[in-house]
Formats: C-alpha cells, sequence, structure tokens
C-alpha cells in the first residue's frame, strides 16, 4: 500500500499541466490555478481519497505520456522485477565487455523500444559507446538514490587512455565521460544534470561542474550541465571498475551513459573552421546586394547598411570576423574569443541577436576579413547596394580635420593686448572722466596710428572721431584740464556689463 502511494505521488510529480487537469476533473475538483497550485491538489488528493480507482486513473494518465511507463513502474517495486530484463545472474550480452549497467540490469536489446539521443558536443568526438543511455531507476521511495554500475574496459581501450597526449596536466585528450539526460525520447537530449547529484568511481567522488554565481538580484545560480570526466579514477586494465551515481528523485526520469571520447581545444576547432567553413568574398557581396536589393513593395528603400568592426564580445576590433549562416545580420564577432568562451561556458549563442549558434553553421566572413587588412584606424564601414563600402569615421574626427588651426586671443588675459578689459575704464575724449589722449594711465594702453602698441598688438580705437578732430586735439593738455574740471559736476560714465564704455570698439 505505502510503495503504491509513494507510485502514485511520483507519477502526479512528473504530470504536465494537461494531465493534471485531466485527474482534478475525473476526480470532481477545481482544475484552475497555476501548475504549482493543481501539483498541490493532486497530491493532496492521493493522500485523503487514495483508492484503486484513483491509481488506474494516475497510470492510465502517465502510460499516455510515457511509453516505457509499465516497465518503469514496475520496476520501482522492490518484490518485482520486469520480465523484459534478464536477471543479475545472467550472463552479460555479447559485444558489451562484461558491462553491468545501472543496478546491475542490462539495458533491452530490443530494436522495438525507441533510444534517447544525446545532442552532438562540438569539443568532443565519440569514438565509442561504452553504455548507452540507460534510464536511471530507483530502488525505493527515498528521495536519494544511488544506481551503481560496473564498467570493464578492453586492452585497446586501456591503451589509447594511456597512450593519448595531455592537453593539460591532468587532463588527457582521449577520456571517458559520463553524460546524464533526460530519459526523453522524442528529439535530441541536452545534457541535464538531476538534483543532488554526485558520481563515484572506485570509492572516490569525481568532480562535478559547481554553479555559476549569478550577479542579477533575484536571479538563481545556473549549473552547467557538461559531460563528466571519470578517466583519472579509472583502473586502466581489465580489472572492473565501480561506479555510483547518486541522484535526487523527484518525479522527473534521467539517463545516463558512458562514452570514450576524444577532447578538442577551441585552438583546434579553430582550425577546423579556416579549413571548412570561409564564405568567399564574392558570397559575401552577393549576400548584401541581397540584402540591399530594391523592393517597389516596400514603402522604406534601404541604401546602405553599417556594420562594427568592434567585437560585441570584447568590444575590441575584430580579428577574425565570425557569424553564423542562418542569422539575418551581417553584424559579425570574433572566431577565436567565442570558441574560447564556449570551452569555459557553453552556451553557443549568437552575441548579436542570442539566437542558437551551433559550430556546424559557423562561417568566417572573408570579404570582412579583407577590410580588416585594407583599414588599420576605421570602426565602423557601411556596404552599399552594389556589394562595396565605404569607411564611416568619427563626426569628431570630421570636425577636427575641417576646423583650421589658428591663434586664439583671450581678450580677458592682460599678456594679449597689454590691459584686463575687466579692470579698466575707458571713456571718449572730450568727455567727463576720460584721461587725456596719447597718455597712458593706469591700465591702459597708448593709442598708436602703426597700430602696434600693447603685448599683442591690440589698440582701443575711438570710431566715433575722425582724424581732423585727433588732431585739433594735439595731445588734448587743455582738454585734460577741462575734462577734469568738469568731471566733478558730471555724472560717472556708463559702462558695459563687463566694465567697458559703450561707445568703444576694441578692434585687434
Amino acid at each position: 500500500m505505502a510503495a503504491e502511494l509513494v507510485e502514485a505521488m511520483n507519477m502526479v510529480k512528473s504530470f504536465r499541466v494537461l494531465d493534471l487537469q485531466t485527474l482534478l476533473t475525473s476526480m470532481g475538483r477545481s482544475r484552475s490555478g497555476l501548475k504549482q497550485d493543481l501539483v498541490g491538489r493532486a497530491l493532496r488528493l492521493v493522500q485523503t481519497e487514495y483508492s484503486p480507482e484513483l491509481l488506474k486513473t494516475i497510470r492510465q494518465l502517465y502510460e499516455s505520456r510515457f511509453p516505457k511507463a509499465a516497465s518503469w513502474a514496475a520496476q520501482r517495486r522492490p518484490d518485482a522485477i520486469p520480465p523484459a530484463y534478464p536477471t543479475h545472474s545472467s550472463p552479460p550480452a555479447p559485444g558489451l565487455h562484461g558491462t553491468d549497467y545501472l543496478n546491475g540490469l542490462p539495458k533491452p536489446t530490443s530494436s522495438s523500444v525507441p533510444e534517447v539521443k544525446l545532442a552532438s558536443l562540438p569539443f568532443y568526438q565519440t569514438l565509442e559507446t561504452l553504455m548507452p543511455p540507460t534510464e536511471l531507476i530507483a530502488q525505493n521511495s527515498e528521495k536519494l538514490q544511488d544506481s551503481p554500475c560496473s564498467l570493464e574496459l578492453t586492452p585497446s581501450q586501456a591503451d589509447q587512455l594511456r597512450s593519448c597526449r595531455e592537453l593539460r596536466p591532468g587532463m588527457k585528450s582521449i577520456q571517458v565521460v559520463l553524460r546524464i539526460c533526460y530519459a526523453d525520447t522524442v528529439g535530441v537530449q541536452e545534457d541535464q544534470y538531476p538534483p543532488n547529484i554526485a558520481v563515484k568511481v572506485n570509492q572516490s567522488y569525481c568532480h562535478v561542474p559547481g554553479y555559476y554565481p549569478s550577479n542579477k538580484p533575484g536571479v538563481e545560480p545556473r549549473r552547467p550541465c557538461r559531460p563528466v570526466n571519470i578517466t583519472p579514477w579509472l583502473n586502466l586494465s581489465t580489472t572492473p571498475n565501480r561506479i555510483t551515481v547518486t541522484w535526487g528523485n523527484f518525479g522527473k526520469r534521467y539517463c545516463v551513459a558512458l562514452y570514450l571520447v576524444r577532447v578538442f581545444t577551441s585552438a583546434e576547432l579553430f582550425n577546423q573552421l579556416k579549413h571548412c567553413s570561409v564564405e568567399s568574398a564574392d558570397r559575401c557581396r552577393e549576400r548584401i546586394q541581397d540584402k540591399l536589393r530594391f523592393d517597389p513593395e516596400s514603402e522604406i528603400a534601404t541604401t546602405g547598411l553599417r556594420v562594427s568592426l568592434i567585437c560585441p564580445l570584447v568590444k575590441m576590433r575584430l580579428g577574425v570576423p565570425c557569424r553564423v549562416l542562418t542569422c539575418a545580420h551581417l553584424q559579425c564577432f570574433d572566431a577565436v574569443f567565442f570558441l574560447q568562451m564556449n570551452e569555459k561556458k557553453p552556451t553557443w549563442t549568437c552575441p548579436v541577436c542570442d539566437k542558437p549558434a551551433p559550430f556546424e553553421l559557423l562561417t568566417i566572413d572573408g570579404l570582412l576579413s579583407e577590410i580588416l587588412k585594407e583599414t588599420e584606424d576605421v570602426e565602423e564601414i557601411e556596404y552599399l547596394a552594389d556589394g562595396s563600402w565605404r569607411p564611416i569615421r568619427d563626426e569628431k574626427e570630421k570636425e577636427r580635420s575641417s576646423t583650421p588651426e589658428c591663434p586664439l586671443l583671450d581678450i580677458c588675459s592682460p599678456e594679449a593686448n597689454g590691459h584686463s578689459p575687466a579692470h579698466s575704464s575707458f571713456s571718449q575724449p572730450g568727455k567727463p572722466g576720460a584721461p587725456p589722449s596719447g597718455s597712458s594711465g593706469p591700465g591702459t594702453a597708448p593709442t598708436s596710428s602703426g597700430g602696434g602698441g600693447g603685448a599683442g598688438g591690440g589698440a582701443v580705437v575711438d570710431l566715433t572721431l575722425d582724424s581732423s578732430s585727433e588732431e585739433e586735439d594735439g595731445g588734448g593738455g587743455a582738454g585734460d584740464s577741462e575734462d577734469t574740471e568738469d568731471s566733478q559736476d558730471s555724472p560717472p560714465p556708463k559702462k558695459g556689463r563687463y566694465g567697458y564704455d559703450k561707445d568703444l570698439v576694441t578692434a585687434y
């Protein structure tokens, strides 16, 4: 009774929203709410009103989604052995090198059972399949499960592992890796770890990638799911290796597989890209012309496309321009940095449009490679409708190149023209408060007909007087005394905003 109750609850946890709604409707319960509400409502229903009819409904819903549900459900019962699997004491199947699969049960050899297909990885080339994808099977109702298996290497496999080169200290180019994914036979499966995963090989725990911390508030850290290298802990001989996978049983089904692989570095993948996937300059021009071809139905005519020569990944000038064949944009990113980043943290996402960028679809832009060789100080170019291009310079550089260089005079600097306008008080000769013509008062510069007075060659010229009035003054000795006497009764002269007399103009 308890085993069947746990079995029903685990099935309910793996249901989709439609399955949960169908179950709750058949039992007369409300089907509204989010998935987490539906799951909680269904689990309470199983706990409070458990019956054979309810268990039958749950099994039918589960088997409609998972074809292998009957055998999987039978394996979860400790007192039952599925008929499709041979017993633990049976001899291993031929060609398996004595390998016992998870929980001591070899995988069925029937061709009618669909197999889980794992996605290919650019940095790993599969040489041999040591254990095909095999489902992790819970042996009891505990949340933490241990699934053991045995692996025995052939002499040739062990020799490959011993004699291969090292990519770096402790990391060989030939490895035995363990991969885990969802037990789903529809489509190709990416690597996915179950909760609380741990891998033990010959009583030693292997390194499993941890979580990446998140810099954004409220975002949970993500865990990179990649193959687990178990080579350093294997016995490179005919001695069997005991492998135990510890995993959390929370309703989802997982598969585990073992492969003998060759590991590539980012530099090796870059060499493959250079030799196998380079788009010629002529083909790139045709692509540009196709994008800029005039469309009479379009209201907006595009005459050019701007492309930056700065890599969006590292904000540096492009070295090897690369892009994805399926992307609609012409903007490129640097191939070397892109491969190096995916070697450390595999995402395979285009940094320009965030769409998938698998290694098989990467290509080097031959036209942009030629442009990078011809331009050194240009950061942006524009493709034209005929397939040609032109550099786009910064607006500031245009202004600097078009503005002539000439010395500037600061009228407020006393070194420029011999006086400081902010502290001078000029007035016209013949008016009250005016200093004598031809004399230099404090803070003033003498007026010269040659225009050479002052350190900067500036002169104060009264444009309201003609030359005849200046000759009549003749130095203005008498006029000075009259001005001095009149200045006592006359109002002070009007000043400008900066202390200038309104009627004076300073010419340089």
